[in-house]
């Protein structure tokens, strides 16, 4: 007797290759999985964010003031896409994460340049991800002096030879220190509950129908919704756990600062929490196995880490990948809670980021159950 026979082995292969063209899930995992991470890390990811939007005040409108605003464009770093009329109104937009910079040009910019008096301009720019705001910020000086280089020519060439002609005043706000820490921790809070709610969610669920005792659950008088939140309140603590301990170590390991107010942080978690773990039952009424639950949730999680601006600047990516990024709960929540937690901002200042997870936990919930029924029948 062979110790090796090529017709039993070949039988064996056979089968796997049957079991895998009948297991469509895991099929699609193994070829969507790395062309994803292809597309976001190939083109999505940007570690040197251009383009990001800014807001303009120029009290002086000179042609000094043009000029230096035009080079300013010409730089890349920053879009004015906003004039508001006053600082307060700029501070509101920063607040709500629609800028990333503030410039401010004085009254008589321009002739107290042409005084040779080095006037002074003021960069605010939203620090609490210092990597998108680090590249504006090195190079504010020379993006002003190469913009009035061409106007500092002639009768006015004795300004040029001052160096610099202009006084840069730069703000970091929020994070004056530039510190990565005060980015990372809590996006962080929003993507460990996003991995594990929806996990633990899917894959017990599945485990139920595997097990066969969701035929037992089914058995008795009880509405699908009735079911739904009955599985998934139990984890709503679970994750309160989990905000406990990651806010504690904030803010005794890391030392963030805690601006905003903690009862509008525990009901937008709660939210966020909510949204997960009826995203994780939607899953489980789609995956037949506890394998497929996990793939579907890894499936997820990807794009949550990429493209949510967690690990990356949200702004500084291409336009589609900023869309599939709205669509994400985890965008939304990373921006609440860095809101909440370093701007101090209210939830008139965040509401453009609340009802996006609204409309998701309707969506989702509705599929969910949806789903739930077609299983039932």
């Amino acid at each position: 007797m062979t110790l090796l026979s090529f017709a039993r082995i070949a039988a064996v292969l056979k089968k796997e290759f049957i079991q895998m063209r009948r297991d469509h899930m895991t099929f699609a995992m193994m070829i969507g999985i790395p062309v994803m991470q292809l597309v976001m890390f190939g083109f999505a990811i940007n570690n040197d964010p251009r383009h990001l939007p800014a807001a303009l005040i120029d009290r002086d409108h000179s042609a000094l003031s043009r000029s230096l605003i035009m080079a300013v464009k010409n730089s890349t770093f920053m879009d004015i896409i906003h004039r508001p009329t006053h600082e307060d109104i700029a501070e509101k937009l920063m607040r709500e994460g629609q800028v990333n910079y503030i410039l401010i040009i004085p009254e008589n910019f321009g002739r107290d340049l042409v005084r040779g008096e080095r006037p002074q301009i003021l960069l605010v720019a939203d620090a609490t991800d210092p990597s998108a705001a680090s590249g504006a910020l090195n190079s504010m000086d020379e993006i002003v002096n190469s913009g009035l280089r061409r106007e500092l020519s002639g009768s006015l060439s004795y300004i040029a030879g001052k160096k610099p002609p202009v006084d840069v005043v730069l703000h970091r706000r929020y994070n004056p220190a530039g510190i990565t820490q005060y980015n990372i921790v809590p996006g962080l809070l929003g993507i460990i509950l996003a991995m594990t709610m929806s996990m633990m969610t899917a894959v017990a669920i599945t485990r139920e129908n595997e097990r066969g005792t969701m035929e037992n659950l089914l058995a008795m008088p009880i509405k699908p919704l009735e079911l739904m939140i009955g599985k998934i309140m139990p984890y709503v603590l679970i994750g309160y756990i989990q905000t406990a301990v990651i806010l504690l170590a904030a803010r005794f390991v890391f030392d963030i600062p805690f601006i905003g107010s903690f009862p509008f942080l525990i009901g937008v978690v709660t939210l966020f929490i909510i949204v997960n773990l009826i995203i994780g039952f939607l899953f489980s009424t789609i995956a037949r196995t506890q394998m497929q639950a996990l793939q579907m949730t890894f499936f997820l999680l990807m794009p949550q880490i990429l493209l949510s601006g967690f690990a990356f600047p949200f702004l500084g990516m291409p336009k589609w990948a900023q869309y599939i990024g709205e669509a994400l709960p985890a965008t939304h929540f990373i921006r609440l809670v860095r809101g909440i937690m370093l701007k101090g901002a209210t939830a008139e200042d965040m509401m453009m980021n609340i009802w996006p997870l609204l409309l998701i936990m309707i969506v989702t919930g509705s599929l969910a159950l949806l789903r739930f029924r077609q299983t039932l029948d």
